[in-house]
């Protein structure tokens, strides 16, 4: 029978995988208010507060939209709002496969950039691809949640400043508040997460932040979105300071909280503690077992560990969390399951955390 981790009411297992991640108490207690309208002075006060403190956090003067919804929301709009005709994905795992698979199915001619599990899109192959045929835009994901994998973002966006028409839209669900970037100087036009990864929020609820030349793009469209769409949300929240549908208010309680203690700690100083859990991280792997990415490009905020031991994943990770109340995941799909495992050190998490779970690790399995 496969392994299912159940979970009790009173029992608190402490997240190690790559989202959901932990969510301190304080956060979730944060939700814990009454109702209020959505068209109330109430919610303005909300809602403009959490984009703001967002802007001010990823210190971007570009626009933010927040929505009640899963990351692949702005999968889908930001190919819908930015992509006329052609579209360049390049795909190096499951998350930036999708991206491309929902290109294709709404219809966009799409050529993919591809590479193997586990590498890394390298700057050079971007500049020839867009070099023989022109794009309305170019997709990347910062952080490869399935492989471990963290693209060279910053010389990716030189290459893109020779391509003005060509849009330059990044999936950073798995890294954004976790792992530093400079969204303006990266000439990023959409950069999109999910707050239950390293903004270490509960999940449902989607961030993208849109350059002005995306704003303007998303306007000449014929066929863009209706609920993420840029000029809808945008001009919404100009006029009104709301969303324009309906949002999930407990969240964003929970989300104004958490965005104190982010803007507190600062972007740079949340990065460099992620880069300190990645590092720690790395170097146990390698003393132990291996690293599955290729080197030079291993995530600050999810490591992808090769199984070079053999050993049973998901016995081990069945006792860890029984024995211990911590739990990291197995490898991604059935091209990595048992492979190899990953540990998500991402969000509120410490090195001290993270210290405590390899510790668990090699007492169980033996290293």
């Amino acid at each position: 029978m496969p392994y299912q981790v159940v979970y009790v009411k009173d029992k608190h297992t402490k997240l190690f995988i790559p989202g959901p991640t932990e969510v301190r108490k304080e956060i979730i207690d944060a939700m814990n208010e009454w109702m209020f309208g959505h068209r109330s002075p109430t919610m303005t006060d909300l809602f403009t507060t959490i984009v703001e403190d967002t802007k001010k956090f990823l210190d971007t003067n570009n626009h933010v939209i927040i929505l009640s919804a899963s990351g692949t929301l702005f999968m889908e709009s930001t190919v819908m709002e930015l992509v006329d005709d052609s579209v360049l994905c390049s795909t190096c795992g499951s998350f930036s496969q999708r991206h491309a698979d929902i290109a294709e199915r709404l219809g966009k001619d799409v050529d993919r950039l591809e590479y193997e599990w586990g590498k890394a899109v390298k700057p050079e192959d971007v500049r020839e691809a867009l070099e023989k045929k022109d794009y309305d835009a170019f997709t990347c994901v910062m952080n490869e949640t399935s492989t471990g994998i963290r693209n060279p973002l910053d010389e990716i966006g030189e290459v893109l400043e020779d391509f003005p028409d060509t849009m330059f839209i990044v999936d950073a669900i798995s890294a954004l508040g976790g792992d530093y970037i400079d969204i303006e100087s990266c000439g990023i036009d959409a950069i999109f997460t999910s707050v239950q990864k390293a903004f270490a929020m509960p999940p449902g609820l989607a961030v993208c932040v849109v350059s002005d030349e995306a704003y303007q793009r998303s306007q000449e469209t014929d066929a863009g979105a209706w609920y993420a769409g840029f000029k809808r949300n945008i001009d919404y929240y100009k006029k009104k300071g709301q969303t324009h549908c309906t949002p999930a208010i407990s969240l964003m309680l929970a989300y104004r909280e958490q965005m104190k203690h982010m803007l507190e700690e600062g972007h740079k100083a949340r990065s460099d503690r992620h880069k300190e859990m990645a590092e720690y991280t790395q170097k146990w792997a390698l003393e132990h077992l291996d690293m599955f990415p290729e080197k030079g490009y291993w995530s600050q905020t999810v490591s992808t560990i090769k199984n070079t031991r053999g050993l049973n994943i998901e016995e081990l990770r069945q006792t860890i969390n029984k024995d211990y109340d911590m739990l990291f995941s197995n490898g991604y799909g059935s091209k990595l399951k048992e492979k190899t495992f990953r540990i998500g050190h991402m969000g509120d998490h410490t090195l001290g955390d993270v210290k405590a779970l390899t510790d668990a690790i090699e007492d169980v399995a033996g290293l």
